[in-house]
């Protein structure tokens, strides 16, 4: 086989084919850059790795500047990590410049950034922005062994930890009140934090529990899991207090609000600093906590 001509002519064809067929251009070059990864590797297996470096001098003179060492090596980097079955193959939906993104991460958190791109049909740079943030690294333990074995997730799982809030006023002293404030300033990005199909109701939402009105930080609704969420918040380290002021209002809402045809409440306590055992001995396992971090 000859390999070169073999690479030039699928190089040539997705030119040709990015400037005629708009819609699918880049999944096309997706594929291409994918087989001639092989193409390259099985090259460099014949012939020395010094293959690309011969390659990518004819072919920046017989095609264009870009196809130049690094974007071959690239090629070849993309066949070797994506060829592997550990990587899910829904990558062929992603464009080149997300998959350039994931190069150099574990096979778990390639195969969640796929998902969570695909899911959230993510910009580039909005998915390089959710990699800066580490957010896969945020995820419990036991939620990326649930994604690795490809378990069913719960409303709780996707919820990262620490949670980011945004500080856009640089707020020296934090109070509950700001941190609240800080979080409806950009309720998108906090809801995104929390996971998949998580809804905004009302802040400080009005209850009513015996002559004596008590008020919810954050009543969020989960679409996917049909279930109301409960958030607490808290500027200092987690107590049994806290856990047992959000199972009140937990069991409020489930009484008095949630409909049967719907899942019991869910409670996320928001605090400065967490305290394992607090969630350990609690007797709800719907409650959890999150700590927060300012950006």
């Amino acid at each position: 086989m000859n390999y070169y001509n073999e690479i030039k002519n699928k190089i040539m064809d997705d030119e040709l084919y990015s400037k005629v067929k708009e819609y699918s251009k880049e999944r096309h070059k997706v594929i291409t850059y994918f087989e001639i990864g092989k193409l390259l590797n099985e090259a460099g297996g014949k012939y020395g790795d010094n293959i690309i470096d011969e390659y990518s001098k004819k072919l920046v003179l017989e095609v264009g500047r870009k196809y130049n060492k690094r974007t071959l090596f690239r090629m070849r980097q993309f066949y070797n990590l994506f060829n592997d079955e550990k990587v899910s193959t829904l990558w062929t939906q992603l464009t080149w410049s997300h998959i350039r993104l994931l190069f150099g991460l574990s096979y778990a958190s390639i195969n969640y950034y796929i998902q969570v791109s695909i899911d959230n049909h993510l910009s580039v740079r909005e998915l390089d922005y959710r990699l800066k943030l580490k957010e896969y690294e945020r995820l419990s333990d036991e939620t990326k062994n649930k994604l690795v074995i490809k378990d069913n997730t719960g409303v709780i799982d996707l919820v990262k930890n620490p949670i980011i809030i945004k500080n856009s006023n640089n707020y020296n002293k934090i109070s509950e009140h700001i941190l609240q404030r800080l979080i409806l300033e950009d309720i998108a990005s906090f809801l995104k934090e929390l996971g998949n199909g998580f809804t905004f109701i009302d802040s400080e939402y009005k209850i009513k529990i015996g002559n004596k009105y008590n008020y919810i930080d954050l009543l969020l609704y989960n679409i996917k899991f049909k279930c109301y969420v409960v958030i607490e918040l808290k500027i200092v380290p987690l107590s049994s207090n806290h856990t047992g002021q959000i199972q009140k209002y937990m069991n409020y809402v489930d009484k008095n609000i949630k409909t049967i045809e719907e899942n019991k409440t869910v409670g996320i306590i928001i605090c400065k600093k967490n305290n394992n055992y607090v969630i350990e001995y609690c007797s709800d396992d719907r409650i959890i906590s999150r700590e927060y971090q300012l950006i």
